[in-house]
């Protein structure tokens, strides 16, 4: 695409992003609890919008080289992607699952299911690639000096004598099978020579022979050209691949064209970043010595101004207040120095309050357990605040007074508006000389005060802030390695295995499909389980949108941990593995197993977790991973696993996550498949979010089938029924799929693929072999999940829904 092509997709998305922010301002409005439909529609068309502006500002931002233009489009895209986590929040509040049906809302919005996909922006990982690389050879440098880990495996010894008879009996077997297939064509023949013999030849005429080859050679024809048309059929309809589309030549000249475009963008960054070195040295030097001589004559004028009004000089605005910004906020003296003295007065007026707000406290707890009640019969929806909102107006406003008039013949190089450049370095040079001007003009007033008043200028106090406490409370730890520094922290953590380094797996290789009845099944009655898609999308939302961006997560609804709650085989180490590879983060794990042996008693716990987080904090991104999570809670420990000793990492492991705050990007990721073995209340404490995986439903079973097959270098065709597949494999997970492809796709068996095509048959065998997910497994995990706090309020939620039908039918009868 050119750079106009660029520019039109930036237009067409402000007119999309102008209509969101319209439909912002009536979401605040509280709505009564039946309109709760007609609520989370609006929410979720909202919610998609918003991801479709995610992934045009992300192709925008990677793909455009204006330099003043990208930070523009950086700041629009971090702010749309900490908008979709807010409407994320929302969603989920609403709704009351993790997990939302958004079929119907896709159908009326003429969208499909690849439109609900969420974008990961390509900046995460491009714009930190120097550092992954010094990180990769920073583990590399410490694995070097453990010596090389010489993984020797055994094999146990064999006799010659053995060894020679095995290699004989081979040898008979394979002779004996030669022997049968030859004897099997004798056979045949002789039995051929017979019926030749008993019926004789049966002698065509010329004509018949004729037409008997006519036959033969018109259907061979008949059924390639009917063949054919069926399959230009399907693929113009959809239904198949064409064999056109993939354009091995064309994909590798669009990736040219994008690594080009990522080139021309890094020569026009460092003209910009030259220029704006340049362009502040020029105003500071022209422009400078005039704006601090018009600033101090200003203020001059104010200390007369005042001095003439009340009859003495006005103290000077504290720094943290502003300074002398904000004298020339557009007000008179006069209203300058009331707004000091009121804000002076207000600081001992809340210290007063203080006392009263304590005694009203207990009165409110009585009032809010009384109309609690209340309130449970007229519940309002509505939505919190955004801090993303005001980022978005901000960057949209930017937008329509700076470019979206400006037609692409002005920047033909898109080198940078110098014009624009010098209007930014001049505000924030006159900041610089305002910081400067406030410490003179500081001195003058008070040698004016000892000078004219004959009185010391008391500085206004700046006024304390009612959050200060409880935050520097939270804020405070032990650093229980103060002399210690990071590099050795990091290569004592390597050492004994705690941090990893993560296999390179991306979120689209969790492969899986959209649950497109879901809305269906809501209106049956039955709840809908979630889809393979699903998890994926949390997966996304949760951890590598949150962690891949240091603005969106410091202002995004905060989430610390995960748990990733399913059977063996369903890939939730696949998916902590994505997140970290998406975002570049480090790996670490504490499961149970890696902690038995090492930092015993209870100072070592402290320890090992102290530099697990320090270290996570220093180098975020970051993610802690937990493997069979369940242990760390256990309501009993197993006689076999007292030893290991898998709940002394409990109390510290949630002291840590409490010390987590928005912009450390650090995330705890558990995974179980026996949740039912720990104690509920602590692990929904740890873990904030609870991500529920169910069995591969037929969709998604019928996409494992087929990408897993391809990805094995096989093409399939009609001759594999998939379909089939997909049925018998009902209750398998994706591990047990991938377990039985690897079994029949051996290197012999492709490489006979030319002469016998593949057949769903010889997979039934191998997964035959394999136990299933059983029914009682995974209504236990079901029965468990629901006993949650959000399944809990999903599970009354659906029963008062069915007491206020019931009510509502009994009505009509009477009616009637």
């Amino acid at each position: 695409m050119s750079e106009q092509a660029y520019q039109r997709l930036w237009d067409s998305s402000h007119v999309t992003l102008q209509e969101l922010l319209d439909q912002e301002l009536p979401l605040l409005e509280p709505v009564p609890d039946r309109e709760r439909q007609s609520f989370h529609y609006r929410l979720s068309s909202l919610y998609l919008y918003y991801l479709g502006l995610l992934r045009r500002f992300d192709t925008l931002y990677d793909q455009m080289v204006h330099p003043q233009k990208r930070r523009l489009l950086r700041r629009l895209l971090d702010g749309v992607a900490g908008r979709v986590l807010e409407l994320k929040d929302d969603l989920v509040r609403t709704d009351l699952s993790e997990y939302h049906c958004l079929d119907h809302v896709l159908q009326d919005l003429k969208l499909t299911p690849a439109d609900l996909e969420v974008p990961i922006p390509k900046y995460f990982l491009l714009e930190q690639s120097t550092i992954l690389k010094e990180r990769g050879l920073m583990l590399a440098e410490i694995l070097s000096r453990m010596g090389p880990v010489t993984s020797e495996t055994s094999f146990p010894e064999m006799h010659r004598t053995t060894a020679i008879i095995l290699l004989q009996r081979a040898e008979r077997a394979r002779q004996g099978r030669l022997r049968a297939t030859f004897m099997r064509e004798i056979r045949k023949e002789e039995e051929r020579d017979r019926k030749i013999r008993e019926e004789g030849w049966h002698r065509f005429s010329q004509d018949q022979a004729a037409i008997i080859i006519q036959k033969v050679w018109k259907g061979y024809l008949q059924r390639k050209r009917t063949q054919h048309d069926r399959w230009t059929e399907m693929e113009f309809i959809g239904m198949l691949p064409s064999a056109h589309q993939v354009n091995l030549r064309v994909m590798y000249q669009a990736g040219l064209g994008e690594d080009i475009g990522r080139l021309r963008q890094i020569e026009k960054e460092e003209e910009f970043q030259v220029a704006m070195v340049k362009t502040h040295d020029v105003l500071r030097e022209t422009e400078g010595p005039d704006m601090k001589e018009k600033l101090k004559e200003q203020i001059r004028q104010w200390f007369i101004e005042c001095h003439a009004l009340t009859g003495r000089f006005p103290d000077y605005p504290d720094e943290s207040l502003g300074g002398s910004s904000l004298i020339f906020a557009d007000k008179t003296p006069e209203q300058v120095k009331m707004e000091l003295e009121v804000q002076a007065q207000e600081s001992k007026k809340k210290n007063q309050e203080k006392n009263k707000e304590k005694e009203n406290e207990k009165k409110e707890r009585k009032q809010k357990k009384e109309k609690g009640r209340k309130r449970e019969a007229d519940t309002m929806l509505k939505t919190w605040p955004s801090k993303f909102i005001p980022v978005i107006n901000a960057g949209h406003e930017e937008y329509i007074n700076m470019w979206k008039n400006q037609h692409e013949s002005i920047h033909p190089t898109q080198s940078f508006d110098p014009e624009a450049l010098r209007v930014e370095k001049r505000k924030e040079l006159e900041e610089e000389i305002r910081i400067q001007v406030d410490e003179l003009m500081r001195q003058e007033l008070k040698n004016l005060h000892l000078a004219v008043d004959r009185e010391e200028g008391k500085p206004l106090k700046p006024l304390k802030k009612k959050a200060g406490k409880k935050t520097g409370k939270k804020k405070k730890e032990k650093d229980l390695t103060p002399d210690r520094s990071v590099e050795s922290l990091l290569e004592e953590l390597v050492v004994f295995g705690f941090l990893r380094k993560s296999e390179t797996v991306t979120l689209k290789d969790y492969i899986g499909d959209f649950l497109y009845l879901g809305s269906t099944l809501n209106l049956a009655n039955k709840l809908p389980m979630p889809s393979l898609f699903d998890i994926r999308q949390n997966v996304a939302l949760y951890g590598v949108l949150r962690l891949g961006s240091p603005d969106i997560h410091a202002m995004a609804p905060l989430i610390r941990s995960i748990l990733l709650v399913g059977p063996s085989g369903m890939g939730k180490k696949m998916l902590v593995k994505a997140v970290c590879t998406e975002t570049g983060a480090n790996l670490f794990d504490l499961s149970p197993s890696n902690l038995q042996g090492k930092y015993p008693g209870k100072m070592g716990v402290q320890m090992i977790v102290h530099m697990v987080f320090k270290v996570a904090r220093l180098l975020q991104p970051s993610v802690i991973w937990i493997g069979n999570a369940e242990k760390n809670f256990y309501k009993r420990v197993p006689k076999e696993e007292k030893e290991m000793d898998p709940k002394r990492i409990k109390k510290d492991l949630t002291k840590a996550l409490r010390l987590l705050s928005p912009g450390d990007r650090v995330m705890l990721i558990g995974t179980t498949d026996q949740p039912q073995l720990a104690e509920m209340k602590g692990l929904c404490r740890t873990y904030e979010r609870i991500l529920f995986m169910p069995r591969p439903d037929y969709a998604s079973r019928f996409v494992l089938w087929r990408q897993m097959i391809e990805t094995q270098g096989v093409q399939v065709t009609q001759n594999l029924d998939i379909s089939a597949l997909a049925k018998v494999s009902d209750g398998y997970t994706p591990g047990h799929i991938l377990q039985a492809i690897h079994s029949v796709l051996t290197e012999r068996r492709v490489l006979q693929l030319s002469k016998q095509p593949l057949v769903a048959s010889e997979f039934l065998g191998h997964l035959a072999k394999l136990e299933p997910m059983y029914r009682e497994e995974e209504e236990s995990l079901k029965d468990w999940y629901f006993k949650t706090p959000l399944g809990k309020r999903k599970v009354k939620f659906i029963k008062d829904q069915d007491v206020e039908e019931a009510k509502l039918a009994k009505e009509r009868k009477k009616r009637k």
